[in-house]
């Protein structure tokens, strides 16, 4: 799943662009006044929850109600991380710019712009159901709680207490940047004439002549699912992966847990910091993962504005008003002087509009003014059935992200879950559209049923690893490209990640998959033979002219390459250091490095750090994590996924496989699942023995059993508490 973290360019252009727009005033920064810390401490009895830790320290949040639950998870999470949690806290109240200056003033301007706030309070009575109002109100009890009784760890008190609003408004602004909304207001603001925006070049056209290519973006890269159902396993079972790629550390690293009420909530899984509900998992009955899709769900409009009045726009032959307002915005220049900064936000008939020097413009995108995501997951969460699930897909809250389903009956299913928005067949959506007609202002969606889904295929499974959903399975049930309008830009089936192409084979070649063999296919560490990975080694190998002994050493390493990704492999470091940033920027749309320029210094590079070209995979490729610093296979784009960045010595893995849980139903429909996490359940402390407990395990892919069952997990349990209390095993289990 992709990161919600914009560049850092972009935030600085970004919070400059703005800034000089409407002068701004100096202000002294108030000092933050300490509330009466037992009013953020629920009265004793209110809630009705253990926190069991394991012997991973991963917590096991057992309650009478959901909302009990609720409240011990928020409270947990904020003892492992506490301060993204805050982060998320501050940003979403609007106070970014007073902690982190100018680069925080960027968020809440599209707190702002995005009228996030404003779509959250008309809606949060009447939209949610009361039980996850509840729910939320409940984990944000939790959160207060612990800021009461660990005051030393706020940094500001002027955004607690935190609110049940605090925690969906956390969903309403997070949901677009999942499918890129930052991509389309960039340009606008970079640019100082009217900026050319298209979509991605292989989001553009089903064009089947495109090469396969692997899905890159800033950071994170991809994600993986797959569901073997018992019509390919050799014993009868079901088999799920759930394995989304997120950075190692931040606001979108998953956290494992395990929820337990007797209101039927029975699930472990992965959440975000200040999400109260799992993400993906699974509960006794199905389990779910999510992967990146990028349809196209943004549409840019250039407004026409009244010559004799700049706060009107053209719209079928009248001019109308802007709803329009002025923001003043706080942001620190010092410790004790802050910038009051006003800014002007707009709305009209598409949506939140912008002016700048080179016209007004309005955004509109899938999912605008939605704030039930919470509901949907939390519905997903305790479905007991295929219909049941089906059921909360079809609120069509969550506006995308593809999901890969598998359950107890032996039902696997892929939907490319998406809101598309039906368009007019006369505009060229690929840029900006005209913004004075109804015939562009789309309301209408792709029905649930019409998206294309592959549900129990004869073939025995189904995959997406970000890649085109016209090539799920093997064999004639995928879906057809041809019955899809382009202007919904539904990645063609020429896009293939390497991780797919390798699921597709592994998969396909084997028609009675055992689970030790489900577990080795989702750690595979190869490259396809049909990558673009192959093909570049192919040019490189036919046409690279060495220039020198260091360059024809290179030449022969990379020629003894068998596509493999093992720690010891000598080749590998070569190949994945030349190639990852060829292709990521040739796919980002950005100046393309020369491929023999970049394939001679990454060999001179390597040469120069560790004497010799062909160096082990595991010396450059490395896991760091406190005092923990080890050698790891794997790597871009493959099954086994890590993402390193350069720090001069080595690659330091960022992202890519984080939170991994493997699922099996038995022919009986019976569940056990086992999980690893790159590090451990302990986010910020690092003297915590579950800071990189199990990173070991990671580096050796390998996974740990996940207590799912209380009688299994009671011989494992450390630690039995309630909030507030002293940690410790309070509370053994009977």
């Amino acid at each position: 799943m992709k990161t919600l973290i914009e560049s850092k360019v972009f935030l600085l252009i970004l919070a400059v662009s703005l800034s000089i727009v409407l002068f701004p005033a100096c202000e002294k920064i108030k000092p933050q006044t300490l509330p009466d810390l037992n009013s953020l401490i629920p009265p004793e009895g209110k809630y009705d929850v253990v926190i069991y830790r394991d012997e991973w320290g991963i917590p096991h949040i057992y309650g009478k109600r959901d909302v009990d639950v609720a409240y011990g998870l928020a409270y947990a999470h904020c003892e492992d991380d506490f301060k993204t949690i805050q982060e998320g806290q501050i940003l979403i109240r609007g106070k970014s710019g007073l902690e982190n200056s100018f680069q925080g003033f960027v968020f809440d301007y599209m707190l702002e712009f995005l009228q996030v706030w404003d779509i959250v309070n008309s809606k949060y009575e009447t939209d949610l159901s009361p039980e996850v109002r509840a729910i939320c109100e409940a984990a944000a009890e939790g959160v207060n709680h612990y800021a009461g009784t660990h005051p030393s760890e706020v940094r500001r008190w002027d955004v607690f207490p935190a609110t049940g609003k605090d925690i969906v408004a956390g969903f309403v602004l997070k949901a677009p940047l999942f499918f890129g909304l930052n991509r389309y207001i960039e340009p606008l603001i970079k640019s100082r004439v009217k900026p050319k925006i298209t979509r991605p070049r292989f989001l553009a056209h089903n064009d089947e002549h495109l090469e396969p290519r692997y899905f890159l973006d800033e950071l994170i890269l991809g994600s993986n699912t797959f569901a073997i159902s018992p019509l390919r396993s050799a014993d009868g079972s079901t088999f799920l992966d759930v394995n989304s790629h997120q950075p190692w550390t931040g606001p979108v690293a998953w956290y494992e847990v395990r929820l337990k009420s007797e209101e039927g909530l029975d699930i472990t899984g992965g959440i975000f910091p200040g999400s109260p509900v799992v993400l993906h998992g699974h509960n006794r009955y199905l389990g779910w993962a999510h992967t990146v899709n990028m349809p196209d769900l943004v549409d840019l409009y250039e407004l026409t504005i009244n010559p004799d009045n700049p706060n009107q726009y053209l719209f079928d032959g009248e001019w109308k008003d802007f709803e329009r307002e002025v923001i003043e915005f706080h942001i620190k220049i010092s410790d004790k002087w802050a910038i009051r900064l006003p800014r002007e936000v707009l709305k009209c008939v598409y949506g939140p509009a912008i002016r700048r020097a080179h016209g007004v413009y309005a955004i509109r995108y899938a999912g605008y003014g939605d704030i039930r995501q919470v509901e949907q997951w939390y519905k997903m969460g305790k479905a007991k059935n295929i219909q049941e699930f089906e059921e909360a897909m079809r609120m069509r809250a969550i506006p995308s992200f593809n999901v890969g389903y598998a359950d107890y009956q032996g039902n696997i299913w892929y939907i490319y879950n998406a809101l598309l928005p039906i368009r007019s067949e006369k505009y060229d959506w690929n840029g900006i559209v005209p913004g004075n007609t109804s015939e562009t202002l789309w309301t209408e969606y792709l029905p649930f049923e019409k998206l294309p889904q592959v549900k129990n295929p004869k073939s025995g499974f189904i995959q997406n690893c970000n890649s085109s959903p016209f090539r799920t399975t093997i064999g004639d049930e995928n879906p057809k490209p041809e019955e899809y309008s382009p202007t919904f830009g539904i990645e063609p089936p020429a896009l293939m990640t390497n991780r797919a192409l390798r699921l597709l084979e592994l998969l396909g070649a084997d028609e009675s998959i055992t689970e030790e063999e489900f577990y080795q296919y989702k750690f595979d560490w190869k490259y396809s033979e049909n990558s673009i990975v192959k093909k570049y080694v192919n040019k490189i190998l036919a046409e690279f002219q060495p220039q020198d002994d260091i360059d024809r050493e290179a030449v022969e390493v990379l020629r003894n390459w068998d596509l493999c990704a093992d720690p010891d492999n000598k080749s590998t470091a070569i190949a994945v250091l030349t190639l990852e940033p060829v292709v990521r920027a040739e796919l980002l749309n950005r100046p393309v490095p020369d491929l023999f320029k970049t394939f001679s210094e990454k060999a001179h590079l390597l040469k120069s750090v560790y004497g010799e070209v062909g160096v082990p995979w595991k010396e450059v490729n490395r896991l760091v994590r406190g005092k923990v610093n080890i050698g790891l296979g794997g790597g871009p784009d493959l099954l086994y996924c890590v993402y390193g960045e350069w720090t001069g010595k080595y690659l330091e893995g960022r992202a890519g496989d984080s939170y991994v849980l493997l699922v099996t139903w038995d022919k009986e429909g019976k569940v056990h699942s086992t999980a690893i996490h790159q590090f451990g359940s302990a986010t910020q402390d690092e003297n915590s023995p579950h800071y990189a407990d199990q990173a070991y395990l990671f580096a050796e892919r390998k996974t740990r059993k996940v207590h799912f069952d209380f009688e299994d997990l009671k011989p494992n349990i450390k630690e039995a508490y309630k909030p507030g209390e002293p940690r410790g095993l309070n509370h053994p289990p009977q």
